[in-house]
């Protein structure tokens, strides 16, 4: 497949709720609260994996 692959990751507390945090207009951070949801239906591959000792990974795939 050709497509393009990204991986965000980062080291902090990890996402408490993930189905609150997928859901349009949930923030923490006082944001729109659009990012992953959004991310996740521009996309054609989306999944993560969070941990609160480790911290947070992301990745999509968009296949062309």
């Amino acid at each position: 497949h050709n497509g393009i692959e990204i991986v965000a990751q980062d080291e902090g507390s990890g996402i408490d709720d993930i189905s609150l945090a997928m859901q349009d207009h949930y923030s923490t951070g006082n944001t729109l609260g659009l990012g992953l949801p959004g991310t996740k239906r521009m996309m054609d591959e989306f999944s993560f994996d969070t941990n609160r000792r480790v911290g947070t990974k992301i990745i999509v795939r968009k296949w062309m």
